[in-house]
């Protein structure tokens, strides 16, 4: 039976069509997430989730009960979940240990304890358990935020973009501590962001939402190397479109040279096409016939990603060792390198 599953969901406010037609599983303890831009639906489906916002059409079932199916809702208070917020939401005249426990409810106060001890313990922070949230740090706040959403033993955890406040060096270690807490605990839980290296570090499995429909539902290796259209491929990960001909079922024409592999998409020869083609694709070589003008660079320590100027006009971007320092205007060798072959038919 499946932890959480949405079947055919679509989601109306003021009358406007917000969500079409989104259908996703969870199992117990996976984590999921719904990533896309602003104003792509993934705030509107977490109120959903949460009882916040009813449905219009299809359904909502946590451990096989129906909890919203457009004429019959189950109250928010009633649906066992536990939400952390953007702005957290802690209460400031409460303690750390009052906090986590604030909810939990329906037991004798010696098991709230043992609870808030065994959640506090997971994060390292007994002997804070009487301080108050202004005497936290940033971090600090985030762990007892999210403590408190797990006292009650939700069957669900929902996470609205919990970590957007947060500068980005903290955000990345809140991120992975996050991971680790959620499945200590083996909860499930679902993360809304429009941040895909936040998706890529928490999520098992990952929404791309566009314009209110789920474009896909899959592993952040299934997103980026195999996207099931247009968008995903532009959205989750860098990357640009060249154009490219189809030879055949296993070769694409380009301006770059010929590139062999198997296509992700069955294409007609003769085709004309889009390439996806990503920073790693692209190969640094200084004896390469193939040669692009130095836009612009960025360091990234190891490497530097540099956006080139091929002769036919397309821009590109290449991903090379450091220690390749080439200066802005320099033209330089590169080469194709594609183990995916991500291709769309060129929009007229």
């Amino acid at each position: 039976m499946n932890q959480f599953q949405l079947d055919q969901v679509s989601i109306d406010i003021d009358g406007t069509p917000i969500v079409h037609d989104v259908s996703f599983t969870l199992q117990q303890g996976e984590v999921g997430c719904l990533l896309g831009p602003s104003g792509s639906g993934k705030t509107t489906i977490l109120r959903s989730v949460a009882g916040f916002q009813p449905i219009r059409a299809g359904s909502v079932r946590m451990r096989g009960d129906t909890v919203d199916d457009g004429t019959r809702t189950v109250p928010a208070e009633k649906r066992r979940i536990g939400m952390m917020f953007q702005d957290l939401a802690l209460f400031p005249h409460l303690t750390v240990a009052d906090n986590i426990a604030f909810g939990i409810g329906n037991l004798k106060r010696r098991e709230i304890n043992t609870r808030v001890d065994e959640l506090l313990s997971i994060v390292n922070m007994r002997t804070l358990k009487k301080h108050y949230p202004h005497e936290l740090s940033g971090g600090q706040q985030q762990r007892v935020a999210l403590m408190r959403a797990m006292a009650p033993r939700p069957d669900l955890i929902l996470l609205d973009e919990p970590f957007s406040s947060q500068d980005t060096e903290l955000r990345v270690q809140l991120v992975q501590e996050v991971r680790e807490i959620l499945q200590q605990d083996n909860v499930t839980a679902i993360l809304v962001t429009h941040d895909q290296n936040e998706a890529f570090a928490i999520a098992d499995v990952i929404g791309v939402l566009n314009n209110g429909r789920l474009s896909q539902w899959d592993t952040a290796y299934n997103l980026y190397h195999t996207p099931n259209d247009r968008f995903v491929a532009d959205f989750v990960g860098e990357g640009v479109f060249i154009c490219g001909n189809i030879i055949d079922g296993t070769t694409v024409q380009t301006e770059l040279g010929n590139v062999n592999g198997e296509l992700a998409t069955e294409l007609p020869s003769g085709m004309e096409v889009d390439l996806l083609v990503r920073p790693d694709d692209i190969i640094h070589d200084d004896y390469s016939t193939y040669r692009g003008v130095v836009l612009k660079k960025s360091f990234r320590g190891a490497n530097h990603l540099y956006t080139l100027r091929m002769p036919g006009g397309t821009n590109v971007l290449c991903l090379a060792p450091s220690h390749h320092d080439h200066k802005i205007g320099e033209r330089i060798g590169v080469r194709l390198r594609i183990d995916h072959l991500v291709a769309f038919p060129q929009e007229s």
